[in-house]
């Protein structure tokens, strides 16, 4: 028997929610986001901002051009949260098999229930509405990728400056069929540079890779080529995850003026650094790899990464590797955009117990004390002495 997988998508959520505690934002222009004047971004924006050619992730400034009335809402993520938990809450009593993406975003399988799965996703979707106020649209399958891609039409296919609140059904077997015309940007794994690679051999839609053989599109994309000749055609077979193993933690920021100046560089690296090794003890996790992040001002972007001696959540071990890697890339001095740290290769944290390596567990158990003084009293309450933050 067929799949039956339901994607749900919160439309604008950000907004949506903002709207909730300020009515009078209903049917204005507004944008969730940082200030055009510190380089803020779109986190998200309301329908009739879009109207006006404002996207998410575009540069605040660029879209105030577009829409000079709209108005910028700071972000305030405690009550996207309060609101997620409540919808995740509903898609948990349907079924267990749910597989949240993102704060306002999920997958479920309803595969042994008895009702069809376009009449479950109709319920979910006014059970939200009437219990939270949020619209939430919705795409059904026989699979994740296709549930997924039916949404997106959905959402495309509403009213302009509207909440589509959508719902789209792929039946079985007509999965090639609804995918065949749709550009080739709309398929899982399909990013700019592989956009532009299938235009050079002339192909635009789904459609146009779905007639190129397995054997073809392997030989000039490698395994992705193989994924996209599949998908391309409608299969994927990936079940629900209920659980997501955690593959790295990083931290990064944005300067609000360009910085070369190395020992801001490095004091900035220092505290996302802490931030980071903070977030591995507390879900008591280690990592191997460390990865230096660097956006220079004219927006390239490079990483670079060093392999650790054993795996570490040590904040001095961490930083002393970034620190390396960041005198490599900057001896140049030039101007940094944004800068972030990461640590993968995750695992749990080894216990240290042997008479040499006595220092390095105490460290570790006295960053374990400053985490939790911190936690209790507030943020850098109390910290190591190599920098101090103002």
């Amino acid at each position: 028997m067929p799949r039956k997988i339901i994607h749900l998508d919160l439309d604008a959520f950000f907004c949506a929610v903002e709207e909730l505690h300020d009515p009078s934002l209903r049917g204005k222009a507004f944008a969730v986001g940082g200030k055009p004047n510190q380089r803020g971004v779109v986190a998200s924006c309301s329908y009739a901002a879009r109207a006006h050619g404002v996207r998410s992730a575009m540069p605040m400034g660029h879209a105030l051009a577009l829409c000079p009335e709209m108005r910028i809402i700071p972000a305030k993520h405690h009550l996207y949260g309060e609101a997620s938990k409540k919808v995740m809450a509903y898609l948990h009593n349907i079924t267990p098999l749910v597989e949240q993406i993102s704060v306002d975003e999920a997958f479920l399988d309803v595969s042994d229930l008895p009702n069809a799965a376009e009449k479950i996703g109709g319920r979910l979707q006014a059970q939200i509405k009437d219990e939270t106020g949020l619209s939430a649209s919705v795409g059904v399958a026989t699979n994740k990728l296709i549930a997924k891609i039916a949404n997106d039409v959905g959402k495309k296919s509403a009213k302009y400056g509207k909440s589509p609140f959508a719902i789209t059904v792929v039946p079985a077997g007509e999965e090639a069929e609804f995918l065949f015309p749709l550009p080739v940007e709309m398929l899982w794994g399909v990013g700019p540079k592989t956009a532009e690679k299938l235009a050079e051999r002339g192909i635009y839609t789904i459609g146009e890779i779905a007639k190129q053989s397995e054997k073809k599109m392997t030989r000039q994309f490698g395994k992705h080529g193989l994924d996209l000749s599949r998908h391309a055609r409608g299969i994927d077979i990936r079940p629900i995850e209920t659980e997501r193993e955690t593959k790295s933690i990083s931290q990064e920021t944005t300067f609000l003026h360009d910085v070369s100046d190395n020992a801001k560089l490095q004091k900035t690296l220092h505290a996302l650094t802490r931030k980071v090794a903070r977030r591995l003890r507390k879900a008591e996790l280690a990592g191997k790899t460390v990865k230096l992040k660097i956006r220079w001002s004219n927006f390239e972007t490079i990483t670079r990464q060093k392999t650790l001696p054993s795996i570490s959540d040590s904040e001095a071990e961490i930083f002393d590797a970034v620190q390396s890697l960041l005198e490599k890339l900057h001896s140049s001095g030039k101007s940094v955009r944004l800068i972030g740290v990461g640590v993968s290769g995750l695992g749990p944290p080894l216990r240290q117990l042997s008479f040499w390596e006595e220092g390095a567990e105490k460290s570790r158990e006295l960053e374990k004390v400053l985490d939790n003084l911190n936690e209790r009293f507030g943020k850098n309450t109390i910290q190591r002495g190599n920098f101090t933050e103002n």
